[in-house]
């Protein structure tokens, strides 16, 4: 529903209209005019939040045209009831209005003409087309954003006039307000119009899918990272960015939605995003030998079907879940794994993956998770709580939160001797269910009464100069980021693609920002001090490497904590019991095991204290090998060959087919089907595959 003020707005709004109505009915020009600025007012605000109620509002039959127009007739509704119904006020308005309206469709034609020929076939980033192609720059945002509310709000200075009118029985006014309207919404017309014609236009499609197939044969890339998904699904390519940077070969990304191309982090790898499957199936990449998927979905048949170069499911995490054994794994030249977990997973799943076609190549994303090193002297333990969220569906295993959440909390602030404990929720905890967001602002209040109660006992004492130092030190390293930030190009996505070379000086000097604000972030505030950490910063991982042990449930958060060697807990939140709750699932193996009333926490913080003493620190070392592999050769080393060796396969296939070419085997005519590039297709289908 949006937020509270959103919500009131949009009942003002509403009930704003049927005021109107009684307004104009009275009739009372002061009445009218107040209902009228509620709605106006409520109106603009909506859109400014683009509220998800505006969209509500439309499907509903109340959009933003129906909205104006209603307010307008109501308006000659009070005309007629204040008796100017023979005035020539009255057919002023009415003549106004209906060439007002008159004005929205060449308008509405206008903004979309410009808006579909300005949408290239393809959006790029890192991919030099400047020099290729003319792209021209955008009309002014400020003609194209919320262009249709713009144009229809040109209409406040005749409703304006015309109320003026009404009270003063004087027609000159609302005759200047009228002369105002139509003259701003025919210069509005007019200052579109230059953008569709001339050299303010875009190269055709042609035009454009040409100049990448000619930086592609400038680039020649090696190995491509290909993948499809809807918004929410952005962190599955965004994990690989940082892999795909450091590989051997010349790598690329290809996308196939924009959405996921405006939601991807900044990388210095080109990024192709091609939406149709037959644009994406014409494009020359023969010299792709290794294509990656990070996600089994029906658009990678488009890349599948190319047999000049080897795929690979590399998927985007770890964990028991169903979705990592998936049938349709089968149709890779090879599926990689982090570990011999994964190997045995699809072992025991028998959904047609072959042994011989899995590599274990380790998870490269987990290289700047640190392993434990103990308790430092100079400060007490630090416990994580990073419990999932709640899930689609009330199943109890879903979070720890609702059954055991205030348990582990409470446990932990009162722990004796002391530790610190960081409270780091999933995004999304409370956006489905009102029990978890009502049990995650309770596990919050004990936090911060924990925090406050501890800053006040004369037990801990803080260095507030270096505290002062390091929040200056914050400031300043923020400031700096929001300056390259505000300096980022930003404009629709034609010029995007045209100006979309990352600036690699700036982009290697954000992420040592970033690393500056870590560090300061953590000497800001004592080292005893509790804290609740919901923002994107400090990360996940950065939460990793200052704790000394976590607890959480069932998710890849302990799969990924398992790189730190350090200990962890998890919630049996569905009280399945330890022996088939360890049976289930892999990665709590070398868990404790928590029941909903966190009784067995003694457990894991004997194991922190005492690592002498610490009974699963072997099964750890055991559990950490087997699901993400050893540590040596480093993860991105073992994927780099993984990589190389797959393209010597992809090589050797291709030289073969060459060869049999050669003696006569296979004609030139046979394979022209089966080779990547250009290709012609005039129904938007190519080999029996809708590209759609």
């Amino acid at each position: 529903m949006g937020s509270a003020a959103e919500l009131a707005a949009a009942v003002l709004m509403m009930l704003g209209f049927p005021c109107l109505m009684l307004a104009a009915l009275v009739p009372s020009v002061p009445a009218f005019a107040a209902a009228a600025a509620v709605t106006y007012l409520a109106d603009h605000y909506l859109h400014r939040k683009s509220s998800y109620l505006i969209n509500r509002l439309s499907k509903v039959r109340a959009g933003l045209s129906i909205r104006f127009l209603i307010r307008q007739l109501l308006l000659v509704l009070l005309l007629a009831r204040l008796s100017l119904s023979s005035d020539l006020i009255f057919y002023g308005a009415i003549g106004c209005f209906i060439a007002f309206y008159g004005l929205q469709a060449p308008h509405g034609a206008l903004v979309t003409l410009i808006r579909n020929r300005r949408r290239l076939p393809v959006a790029t980033r890192n991919v030099d087309l400047k020099s290729r192609i003319r792209i021209p720059d955008a009309p002014p945002r400020r003609l194209l954003h919320r262009s249709a509310e713009k144009m229809l709000h040109l209409d406040l200075a005749a409703v304006a006039g015309l109320l003026v009118s009404a009270a003063t029985d004087s027609a000159v006014v609302g005759f200047a307000g009228i002369g105002v309207t139509l003259g701003l919404g025919i210069l509005y017309v007019l200052a579109l119009a230059p953008y569709v014609r001339g050299r303010r236009v875009p190269p055709r499609a042609e035009a454009v899918l040409a100049a990448v197939d000619d930086w592609l044969r400038w680039y020649k890339p090696e190995t491509v990272l290909y993948f499809s998904g809807s918004k929410d699904s952005a962190y599955q390519v965004n994990m690989w960015l940082e892999t795909m940077e450091q590989l051997d070969t010349r790598p690329l990304i290809i996308l196939r939605e924009r959405v996921i191309l405006q939601n991807l982090a900044p990388t210095t790898v080109p990024v192709i995003c091609v939406p149709g499957g037959v644009h994406l199936m014409n494009m020359d990449l023969s010299t792709v030998r290794v294509a990656l998927y990070a996600a089994n979905v029906g658009k990678n048949i488009h890349m599948l079907r190319v047999p000049t170069m080897k795929h690979v499911f590399i998927g985007h995490g770890d964990s028991d879940k169903i979705a990592s054994v998936n049938p349709f794994s089968k149709v890779y030249d090879e599926v990689w794994t982090a570990g011999r977990a994964g190997r045995d997973r699809y072992a025991i799943a028998d959904v047609g993956v072959r042994d011989e076609d899995i590599v274990e190549v380790g998870r490269p994303q987990l290289a700047s998770i640190q392993t434990g090193r103990g308790v430092p002297e100079d400060r007490i333990p630090t416990i994580l709580y990073a419990p999932t969220w709640e899930g689609w569906d009330d199943n109890p295993g879903n979070t720890s939160i609702l059954l055991a959440g205030e348990n582990i909390v409470r446990k932990l602030i009162t722990a004796d001797p002391p530790v610190r404990v960081l409270y780091k929720p999933h995004p999304f905890t409370g956006t489905r269910s009102p029990q978890a967001k009502a049990a995650h602002q309770r596990i919050t209040a004990l936090v911060e009464k924990a925090a406050a109660e501890r800053a006040a006992d004369p037990r801990f004492t803080a260095d507030t100069t270096a505290q002062a130092r390091a929040k200056e030190e914050l400031a300043r390293i923020e400031a700096r980021l929001a300056e390259l930030a505000g300096g980022a190009y930003q404009g629709d996505e034609a010029e995007q693609t045209r100006e979309g070379m990352i600036d690699l000086k700036k982009h290697q000097e954000i992420a040592r920002l970033r690393a500056e604000w870590n560090d300061a972030y953590w000497r800001s505030f004592p080292s005893w001090q509790h804290r609740v950490i919901t923002g994107a910063e400090p990360r996940l991982y950065d939460c990793f490497n200052v704790s000394e042990a976590m607890v959480s449930d069932i998710s890849s958060v302990v799969s990924d904590f398992i790189a730190s060697g350090k200990p962890y807990a998890v919630t049996d939140s569905a009280g399945l019991g330890e022996e088939e709750f360890k049976r289930q699932n892999t990665a709590v193996r070398a868990a404790v095991i928590l029941s909903n009333s966190a009784n067995e926490l003694g457990a894991l913080l004997d194991a922190v204290r005492d690592p002498a003493a610490d009974p699963l620190a072997k099964d750890r070392k055991e559990l950490k090998e087997y699901l993400l592999g050893p540590d040596e050769p480093k993860s991105i080393d073992q994927f780099n060959t993984a990589v190389k060796n797959l393209a010597i396969k992809a090589e050797t296939r291709n030289l073969g087919q060459a060869t049999r070419v050669a003696s006569g085997g296979v004609t030139e005519t046979d394979l022209a089907g089966a080779m990547p590039g250009p290709r012609s297709s005039a129904t938007g289908e190519a080999d029996g595959v809708n590209a759609g």
